[in-house]
């Protein structure tokens, strides 16, 4: 099963913390893929996380779900 962080109800100022920590837990996990779910309303939480997600060094690539544009898969560096 892939971890998963659900976003959804969450305020943007919580958002960096909230992935930085899930990101950093997972590659102490060894897990190289991880979803990172954000909902597709406003997209202002997208964004927070993929600002976040650029700004990781332990972020090897992410992009939207082609099936479920809510979401984002990240590849990690492990």
């Amino acid at each position: 099963m892939t971890p998963t962080l659900d976003l959804h109800g969450e305020i943007t100022s919580m958002v960096e913390v909230l992935v930085q920590e899930f990101i950093n837990d997972n590659v102490k996990m060894k897990k190289n893929v991880v979803l990172i779910i954000h909902g597709k309303s406003t997209n202002i939480l997208t964004k927070e996380v993929h600002a976040v997600l650029m700004n990781n060094k332990n972020v090897k690539s992410f992009k939207l779900d082609n099936w479920n544009l809510g979401q984002t898969i990240v590849e990690l560096k492990i």
